[in-house]
């Protein structure tokens, strides 16, 4: 499941993210979602989250959905 929606996004679920600064490479980050900066319903490039250790970056992959 891709994180362009944000209905499909919940605190407390295992997401795969990319940072800002791997924009350009595509490196993800796994990590739990903490809060969801994103307002809008839909992004076309995923919802943008904070993980539970702080780091922020838009949802490309959910993992688990609780």
């Amino acid at each position: 499941m891709n994180g362009q929606n944000r209905a499909d996004i919940r605190t407390g679920i295992e997401v795969n993210i990319v940072l800002k600064q791997d924009q350009t490479t595509g490196k993800l980050t796994q990590g739990i979602v903490k809060d969801i900066l994103t307002n809008s319903a839909k992004h076309p490039h995923g919802i943008k989250v904070r993980l539970t250790n702080g780091q922020v970056g838009r949802v490309k992959e959910i993992i688990t959905t609780n």
